[in-house]
């Protein structure tokens, strides 16, 4: 903080002294060599600032006006600019009212420590990470760190464990491949499960009478339990609550509950690697019924669902969907996009994995594709989520 009072020092100097200096007494721009009266010169700060309050279209998202002001803050920390330190401190405010500030990437310069506890965590990308090759009795030689940090990037489970083991407080990415091989190998499907999911969507798809619905569901109590808490979500927001199956058939009808049927077969691992990929298929189905949320009717949301969650069911069952689909039934538009990368809801999935790859160019040309902006697929996004995050 003593190189920002120090640059605002100079910066009275320069008034008091009655030097021409461009920015401190003058105009800008075109009026560069005007020069600005000493009684004007705390309305020239004031009109610099409104005359830059304009802009048009949507507001900026949250995200990004926070990362703005980050931004800020360390700019204006390294004593430069001239600014007062309660500019700074106005800053720091930000944090003292609950916001929680970011540090995303290796900054160019130190940050300075004044500004550090401002930080709740850096999040630093895997591949810049100088602590990977690094033993843990050197790592705190050469790469000390002051605040927790996330590890971004992550891809597999090695890369996983490796960054927890670097002592990272979480990491953001999805171990999907190699955590079905892992699971895989350790055997740890759960046959009987899934065959009875299937048999019960089997059932449902043909609308056969309740009892043999509930007489399949009774083979595995725990798989009914599971059916009625996903039904009962939040994320789903019914305004009934549902007691039992057949009630469920009930207030739902039959093509209603596929969708929650399809979110109990792409959930029925226990293995606790297999989460991320659990968690990936509930998100991919959210996203999907999300970005048709205003232009789809209940059918094509419920199928879009259901299009999302069962689309790394060839993975989790090492079959192709050609051959999967043959004894698991789905619509005719989510088997065009799963078995032929074709049909109405093929777009839309390629958004959806563009999203999880990162992928700038792939992410505009698949919106561009849909005619859609990337603050409704950002909004679709967050809402997906938010609504992820509620089921159990």
């Amino acid at each position: 903080m003593q190189r920002v009072a120090n640059a605002a020092a100079s910066v009275d100097r320069i008034v008091a002294s009655g030097e021409t200096v461009y920015g401190v007494n003058t105009g800008f721009g075109l009026l560069a060599n005007t020069r600005i009266p000493d009684d004007r010169l705390a309305e020239l700060q004031t009109n610099l600032i409104l005359s830059h309050s304009a802009g048009l279209g949507e507001p900026l998202p949250r995200n990004v006006t926070r990362l703005m002001i980050i931004l800020k803050l360390l700019g204006l920390g390294r004593g430069y600019s001239g600014v007062r330190p309660v500019v700074i401190d106005a800053l720091q405010a930000l944090h003292k009212a609950g916001n929680t500030l970011l540090i995303k990437g290796r900054p160019v310069r130190e940050v300075p420590r004044e500004v550090l506890h401002c930080f709740a965590y850096s999040i630093v990308d895997l591949a810049e990470d100088r602590r990977i090759n690094e033993t843990p009795a050197s790592a705190t030689v050469h790469v000390a760190r002051s605040i927790p940090h996330v590890q971004a990037g992550v891809r597999t489970l090695v890369e996983m464990e490796g960054s927890f083991n670097r002592g990272a407080a979480a990491v953001l990415g999805w171990p999907i491949d190699d955590a079905i091989v892992e699971s895989q190998s350790r055997g740890k499907a759960t046959g009987a499960d899934l065959q009875v999911i299937v048999e019960l969507i089997q059932r449902v798809d043909a609308q056969e009478p309740i009892e043999k619905l509930e007489g399949t569901l009774k083979r595995d109590p725990s798989l009914a339990f599971k059916l009625m808490r996903y039904i009962n979500s939040p994320a789903f927001g019914l305004r009934v609550e549902i007691s039992s199956f057949r009630h469920a058939i009930m207030m739902l009808g039959y093509e209603r509950l596929k969708r929650w049927l399809a979110l109990l077969l792409s959930t029925a691992g226990k293995d606790a690697n297999m989460k991320p990929v659990m968690f990936a298929a509930v998100r991919r189905g959210l996203l999907m019924e999300e970005l048709v949320r205003s232009s789809g009717d209940e059918e094509m949301r419920n199928e879009m669902f259901i299009c999302g969650v069962f689309s790394l069911l060839d993975r989790m069952f090492k079959q192709p969907f050609s051959e999967l689909l043959k004894t698991i039934p789905v619509p005719e538009r989510v088997h065009q996009a799963l078995v032929d990368n074709a049909g109405p809801y093929q777009p839309y999935f390629n958004v959806v994995q563009a999203v999880e790859n990162e992928s700038l160019f792939d992410f505009r040309a698949s919106a561009d594709a849909l005619m859609l902006s990337v603050g409704e697929i950002n909004h679709a996004v967050l809402t997906a989520l938010t609504a992820a995050a509620k089921i159990e």
